[in-house]
C-alpha cells in the first residue's frame, strides 16, 4: 500500500530561500530547470543564477548558447548584496566546467555562511561516471579541497565518491568507509545515488546508500546509514541528478533529523517523474522505436502532484554495520 504525507504549508509562515547556481536550458528541464520548479512546489522560495545559458542540453544534435563567467557571477552576486537580499537558507550548485566559477562559488558560500552559520549548501559533485571524468580533470582537486569540505549535503556517484577519498567500493563495508571519509571532509549527510554493488533483488535493480551524521544534544554525533535498490530504466535521461539534489535539499529540510524517510521521498518522486517521462517517450516514439533527447525531456509539470505529496514505493533499509 504507498504512503502518503502532505507536507502542509502556511501562506504567511516565512519563506525557506534557496540560491541555486546552475545552468539554464531554454527548451527542456536541467540544471535550474530541473530544481527551481519542484523546489517552488515544495514551498521554497528560489533565486537562480544560471551558469549558462543553452537553447537545450548537449544532448541534442545541435545547441547554442552562452557560459557564465566567474566575474559575472561575482557581479551578479554583488547586485544582491547590495540590495541587501542575499540571506539564504540554502545554497544548490550542479554541473561546472570552470576551476574560477567553482572557487567563486565557495566564497560565496563562505560569505553566506559567515551570515548565516546554519545555511546548509546542497552540492551534486558532478565529476564523472562509470571510471572516466566528463570534466575537466582541474576541478578534481578543487571539489576535494574547497568545495566538499564548505557543503553541508553532497550526492556524488560511486565514481565521484571514490574519487574525491581515493578508496574504491567493492562492498557495502567500504561505500560505509567511503561515506565516513566524506563525513570527515566536510559533509554531515552523503547520498551516494547509484552504485555497482549488486543488488539483493537481482541484476534489474542498483544500489544507492547514504549516510547522516547528526548532533545529539550532549554534543556526540550519531549516524544513520540507509540502503536503498533503485529498478533501473532502460533510457538515458538528463536533469535527474539535478532533480534529485533539490528534493533531497527538499526532503532533508521537512525531516532533517531522518534520512530514511528524506530518501525514500527523493527516490519516490523520482520514480515517478522518470516512469511518466518514459512511458510518455516510448508513446511518442512509437513502436520499436528509440526515444530522441527531445522526448526524453522530464514531465517534470505533469508530476506536480507527485512531487508535492510522492507515493512513497522506494523503500530504505537502515544499516546495522
Amino acid at each position: 500500500m504507498p504512503i502518503t504525507c502532505n507536507i502542509m504549508k502556511d501562506p504567511n509562515q516565512i519563506p525557506t530561500l534557496v540560491l541555486s547556481i546552475q545552468s539554464h536550458v531554454v527548451r527542456g528541464y536541467v540544471g535550474n530547470k530541473s530544481a527551481s520548479f519542484p523546489l517552488q512546489v515544495l514551498g521554497f522560495e528560489v533565486d537562480s543564477i544560471n551558469s549558462v545559458q543553452f537553447s537545450n542540453h548537449t544532448g541534442y544534435s545541435h545547441w547554442k548558447g552562452q557560459v557564465l563567467t566567474a566575474d559575472e557571477l561575482h557581479v551578479l552576486y554583488e547586485g544582491i548584496k547590495l540590495n541587501n537580499v542575499h540571506h539564504y537558507d540554502y545554497v544548490l550548485t550542479g554541473y561546472t566546467r570552470d576551476t574560477s566559477f567553482l572557487e567563486m562559488v565557495v566564497d560565496i558560500v563562505q560569505e553566506l555562511k559567515r551570515a548565516n552559520p546554519n545555511l546548509v549548501y546542497v552540492c551534486d559533485p558532478v565529476l564523472g561516471d562509470h571510471g572516466s571524468m566528463y570534466v575537466p580533470e582541474n576541478l578534481h582537486p578543487v571539489y576535494k579541497n574547497k568545495v566538499v569540505p564548505v557543503a553541508d549535503i553532497i550526492t556524488p556517484n560511486q565514481f565521484e565518491a571514490e574519487l574525491l577519498t581515493g578508496k574504491n567500493i567493492s562492498t557495502e563495508k567500504d561505500a560505509v568507509e567511503v561515506m565516513d571519509l566524506l563525513h570527515k571532509m566536510g559533509p554531515d549527510t552523503v547520498v551516494i545515488t547509484s552504485s555497482d554493488l549488486p543488488s539483493r533483488l537481482g541484476d534489474r535493480f542498483l544500489v544507492s546508500l547514504g549516510s547522516q551524521r547528526t548532533l545529539m544534544p550532549d554534543g556526540t554525533k550519531s549516524t544513520q546509514r540507509v540502503r536503498m535498490e533503485i529498478p533501473k530504466v532502460d533510457a538515458v535521461f538528463v536533469g535527474t541528478g539535478d532533480l534529485f539534489a533539490a528534493m533531497l535539499l527538499a526532503w532533508t529540510h521537512h525531516y532533517p533529523n531522518d534520512l530514511k524517510t528524506a530518501c525514500e521521498k527523493t527516490f519516490s518522486v523520482m520514480h515517478h517523474v522518470i516512469k511518466r517521462t518514459i512511458s510518455y517517450a516510448h508513446e511518442l516514439a512509437g513502436p520499436g522505436r528509440k526515444p530522441s533527447p527531445p522526448q526524453l525531456e522530464l514531465r517534470m509539470v505533469q508530476s506536480k502532484a507527485d512531487i508535492e505529496d510522492p507515493a512513497i514505493v522506494m523503500e530504505a533499509t537502515v544499516l546495522t554495520l
